[in-house]
């Protein structure tokens, strides 16, 4: 491996500045002064409120998740994407990646998985509202829905579940705009958010990291131009086959996630 020095710095004088600043990010003040609890868990149901209070809202996502390949490689695949949602059972959902091209369409009485790439559709029986859509895809197709659990019906609730540990870790800045950055611990994973500080909390970052994987893969999301109040277009969740589109079962879209077939991701979404 080769070795990296400080400019100006010999090998000794390096290695005891490293050390000083390894220090200084461990045991600092402000580190432990912002370690609160409360104020973690304060902050984040003031976010959770805001958001599935909003009748409408609209947001734009980039995605990340990892993999560890047996050689120890850390792969990454990425996807984008946007949300539309008229509560309580109107939604929108794209996700383009470099293996899918998917969107997730409800009109309030029916639910339509579109596999835009394989031009193929699936209608989800037995679901309506966005909470047991969630559920239904999970559990019958395997594939998840990016950043569900920050926009479900009682988001605080399952954002909690399992928590260890809160922490307020402070201020970040994600694009630009100021947030508080929480971190909170579970047994297998370990996750942070980064909540627009003001009178606007909505989620800007999201990160789940995986404790139960080696080299502890993460996911992560970003979350860009909310929109909130105005109702969306009339036909922003009508969903009319393309011709030459073929239906099929839901439990045949199994590979229509961010990840290709045969791969494993570290950490839930």
């Amino acid at each position: 491996m080769e070795r990296r020095t400080f400019p100006g710095l010999n090998p000794a004088m390096t290695k005891t500045a490293l050390g000083l600043f390894v220090c200084m990010a461990v045991t600092g003040a402000p580190w432990q002064a912002a370690a609160d609890e409360d104020a973690a868990r304060s902050i984040l149901k003031t976010m959770t409120d805001f958001v599935s209070r909003q009748d409408n809202l609209s947001v734009k996502y980039d995605a990340d998740v990892e993999v560890v390949t047996p050689a120890i490689q850390k792969i990454q695949f990425s996807a984008s994407g946007e949300f539309v949602m008229s509560r309580p059972d109107k939604f929108r959902v794209s996700r383009t990646g470099g293996y899918a091209d998917v969107e997730l369409i409800s009109d309030g009485a029916r639910v339509t998985v579109h596999d835009r790439g394989g031009n193929r559709y699936a209608e989800l029986a037995g679901a309506r509202s966005f909470d047991e859509v969630v559920e239904k895809l999970r559990n019958e197709a395997g594939v998840e829905v990016p950043g569900a659990d920050l926009l479900l019906s009682k988001p605080y609730d399952e954002l909690m579940a399992g928590v260890l540990e809160a922490m307020h870790v402070g201020r970040g800045v994600i694009d630009g705009t100021e947030c508080e950055h929480l971190a909170f611990r579970n047994l297998d994973t370990d996750w942070q958010i980064w909540i627009e500080a003001g009178d606007r909390p909505v989620p800007r970052k999201y990160v789940i990291t995986s404790k139960a994987v080696g080299a502890a893969p993460q996911y992560t999301l970003r979350l860009k131009d909310w929109q909130t109040g105005a109702a969306p277009a009339a036909d922003a969740f009508v969903f009319k086959p393309p011709p030459g589109s073929t239906g099929v079962e839901v439990t045949m879209l199994d590979d229509i996630d961010d990840v290709p077939a045969g791969v494993t991701p570290g950490g839930d979404k």
